[in-house]
């Protein structure tokens, strides 16, 4: 039974910085490309981050880009997420998921995601 259990959400201002992490049991974690996404109130789940298997691939919403970083440790079964230079818009649950392979959606699709965390609560406050 795959499991996936963020952490390091919380309450900072706008400019800081926080550090997200997901661990993984469950299932063989070095296989799989693992995402983050993130819900606004009232808006739908979106892509935020997705790294490959080896973590040598990356790819990033256009909102995040130069600010967050993904990573991941397959020797720890977990996904990092390094959010830098945090804007109030970033307000939001992150989830972490495992992609589902061969499945015909697009890379920022949560539909492509078959297991996901229960989140973790990032707020930025001005």
């Amino acid at each position: 039974q795959v499991q996936l259990v963020e952490s390091g959400g919380g309450l900072v201002q706008v400019g800081r910085s926080l550090r997200l992490s997901c661990r993984a049991s469950g299932g063989a974690f070095n296989t799989y490309v693992m995402g983050w996404f993130r819900r606004i109130p009232g808006k739908e789940r979106e892509f935020v981050a997705r790294i490959s298997q080896n973590g040598g691939v990356t790819s990033y919403a256009d909102s995040v880009k130069g600010r967050f970083t993904i990573s991941r440790d397959n020797a720890e079964n977990t996904v990092i997420l390094q959010m830098n230079n945090l804007q109030v818009e970033d307000t939001a649950v992150y989830y972490c998921a495992r992609d589902r392979p061969q499945i015909a959606y697009r890379n920022d699709d949560p539909r492509r995601y078959q297991y996901w965390g229960q989140g973790t609560q990032v707020t930025v406050s001005s």
